[in-house]
């Protein structure tokens, strides 16, 4: 076992963030003293609390796009019981599957595909004094990850990176059980604790042959989605549509749609377009975890994104909008990583240093 936990960090793209983003911080540091402030960033989208950085309202910058692109969404405030979200499902006729996750939440952290009431309070009850937002399920087969980016003076925005999710799964041969098929598959190995737990109940049952288990549904990198670099599929007409929908979002400059469509061909004509959630100043060109990707050109894009990050947030400023306050960027970063370790979630030993000094 301790030979897989260090054979694990062979593959770049399963390091823990803390670790993949060693040489972030010294370009940071350099961006910041340029700056003139470490927060710069938060000036990046005048819309988002800390510029999109962490612990913004997702809610919030959803309403902010056409109703159109968005899946029926309600807020459910902190401290609400579980009947009252319940009676709010219901007042809003919401339809199972629902997708739950926390309205300040990043990385997939307590983010669930919940198929029936049972289900939701069980999820809840081990969730209390939370802040959450409720979707009705996407069925759309393709989900993407699109960045975006636009200068404060410019009135059209800049692609810069484009990747394909695709759901973690393995294929029944008739003979092996699904934990069987699951400890051999390589991607499901990085994930063995999680999806032992997810399957519980099927995890000794033998799946027919050739029939395909999703084993995960959200869409997000620590969840066990592949992702796939799709820089190929921009054209002048996805630009434009991702533009059109950009120009409604007042005060939104930098940051990354998560969405799904049922084809590339609705994608480019402006069809059906089913946006998840929209991410700030902490978005990734999520096309570097290609499992193809070199590291080194996986830094080279990163790198040039936070250029890019730079040069809007200090446009920004010159425009009026303020850098926040150091000490309230320590904070919202402290109460991240807080509801984490109260919730369960597996945390580094960098991270837990970090909390218990402050």
């Amino acid at each position: 076992m301790k030979f897989f936990q260090w054979w694990k960090y062979l593959k770049w793209e399963f390091w823990s963030f803390w670790l993949f983003y060693i040489p972030i911080y010294f370009y940071w540091f350099y961006l910041s003293l340029r700056a003139r402030s470490f927060t710069f960033f938060t000036a990046a989208n005048p819309c988002m609390f800390l510029g999109g950085f962490t612990m913004y309202s997702k809610y919030d910058i959803l309403r902010r796009i056409p109703a159109k692109y968005i899946p029926k969404s309600i807020w459910i405030a902190e401290d609400s019981s579980i009947e009252q979200v319940i009676e709010k499902i219901k007042k809003h006729k919401l339809n199972y599957p629902l997708a739950v996750k926390p309205n300040r939440g990043e990385r997939g952290f307590a983010v669930e595909r919940i198929n029936n009431e049972a289900e939701l309070r069980n999820f809840l009850s081990s969730y209390p004094a939370w802040e959450w937002i409720i979707q009705e399920w996407c069925y759309s087969p393709l989900e993407l990850g699109i960045m975006y980016c636009r200068m404060p003076d410019s009135t059209q925005g800049k692609i810069t990176s484009i990747v394909i999710k695709e759901p973690l799964q393995v294929k029944g041969d008739g003979v092996h059980t699904l934990g069987e098929l699951v400890t051999r598959d390589e991607r499901c190995r990085y994930h063995l604790d999680f999806l032992k737990k997810q399957h519980a109940l099927q995890w000794n049952q033998v799946p027919e042959a050739e029939t395909v288990i999703q084993l995960t549904h959200i869409g997000n990198h620590s969840r066990g989605a592949t992702f796939r670099n799709a820089n190929e599929l921009l054209t002048p007409q996805l630009q434009k549509v991702i533009d059109n929908i950009a120009r409604h979002i007042d005060g939104f400059y930098f940051g990354r749609f998560d969405l799904k469509v049922p084809s590339i061909e609705e994608l480019y004509a402006g069809r059906n377009i089913c946006i998840l959630e929209l991410n700030g100043a902490n978005s990734e060109p999520a096309h570097i975890y290609d499992p193809d990707m070199p590291l080194w050109k996986a830094y080279r894009d990163l790198l040039r994104h936070w250029q890019i990050l730079y040069r809007i947030s200090v446009a920004n400023h010159k425009r009026g909008v303020q850098y926040a306050p150091f000490s309230l960027l320590l904070k919202a970063i402290k109460n991240n990583l807080q509801q984490r370790k109260i919730y369960g979630q597996k945390q580094t030993a960098a991270e837990l240093k970090w909390l218990s000094s402050y």
